[in-house]
């Protein structure tokens, strides 16, 4: 074989291989196979409504989880419309009003919060050479607050509407305990748990109630975040996927022993732009590879990756126009 014979074969093996590889990528990074749409909303506005004149005593506090189609996608989740999407409890300590200033959790009490969930998860960690870090991340968020007691009974009547009225909501979250969960079948718990630290769930002042209670009324605002005056987060509440009743029917089958009380605070879940995100291709090449969720926590806390995340000092502003605004200060 001659040297141009040579030549051609290294170009055609080397176009065939790239070829190759540029068609494993796009399977890896193919869409979702099925779009996700916005609810059907009615936009409230603010004169819709009134602020109410004091505080409302908050009782148990739940978040649901990828609510919006661009957070679908950074954080490359799964979505089917005939399944509910993640529910979960936070722990009332976590509640804290505007202007205050959030701690950093430790390792000691990374560990504690773990172990609660998975008794021996401080030994497999001790085992892998792993030591937690926190990092700390935003969710800018519409919250709605429960203004009467609500039944399982209630919630199949087509005709009913729950009253509630909105706020405004930071959903602070230590996403390396939520990183422990994946994989595993309590895996929600561990959301729960990674947000709810002292002060990791900062809600404005006051509770808008609107003058007539519609099923899918909601007040659509611009949700925006900004860490130390630079823009994070910016989309707005209509394009939310489920309304207000819909959350409450995915709560009460995530807890069907519980009952959904008055001054109950429900999360509905934070746009795209949050700190974690990853690319849809490199979940699904980490699935083939069998990559496990202790390998995915030490890529995560690698040096470029911890860096990202919220620090001792940082200014948190969460803003959703006539609704309200957060202000939070991160500290050690």
């Amino acid at each position: 074989m001659n040297r141009s014979q040579i030549g051609t074969s290294l170009i055609t093996l080397i176009s065939t291989s790239l070829l190759s590889i540029g068609m494993f990528y796009l399977y890896l990074d193919r869409p979702l196979a099925e779009e996700i749409l916005p609810a059907n909303f009615q936009c409230l506005q603010s004169d819709q409504g009134r602020f109410a004149p004091q505080a409302i005593q908050v009782n148990d506090i739940f978040g649901i989880g990828l609510t919006y189609a661009k957070h679908i996608n950074e954080t490359a989740s799964d979505f089917d419309s005939k399944i509910s999407p993640p529910v979960f409890r936070k722990s009332r300590s976590s509640l804290t009003s505007n202007n205050s200033r959030v701690a950093i959790p430790t390792q000691a009490e990374l560990l504690t919060s773990s172990n609660k969930i998975e008794p021996e998860i401080e030994t497999k960690l001790e085992q892998k050479g792993i030591r937690l870090s926190p990092l700390i991340d935003y969710e800018a968020e519409l919250a709605f607050v429960l203004l009467e007691d609500i039944s399982a009974q209630d919630l199949t009547r087509s005709d009913f509407i729950p009253k509630i009225g909105f706020l405004v909501a930071n959903d602070l979250s230590a996403r390396s305990i939520a990183i422990l969960g994946d994989g595993q079948k309590n895996r929600y718990d561990y959301w729960g748990a990674s947000k709810g630290f002292s002060g990791f769930t900062p809600i404005s002042n006051q509770v808008w109630i609107p003058k007539i209670q519609v099923s899918n009324g909601i007040p659509c605002i611009q949700l925006q975040t900004h860490v130390d005056g630079m823009i994070r987060q910016n989309e707005n509440t209509n394009n939310l996927i489920y309304t207000p009743k819909d959350m409450l029917k995915f709560i009460q089958k995530r807890y069907p022993t519980s009952s959904l009380q008055k001054g109950d605070l429900i999360l509905t879940g934070t746009p795209g732009g949050v700190i974690l995100n990853v690319p849809r291709w490199k979940v699904r090449l980490a699935a083939i590879i069998g990559m496990d969720r202790f390998q995915k926590l030490s890529i995560s806390q690698s040096k470029s990756n911890i860096d990202k995340f919220l620090k001792a000092g940082n200014d948190v502003r969460i803003s959703a126009e006539w609704l309200g605004t957060i202000n939070t200060t991160i500290t050690n």
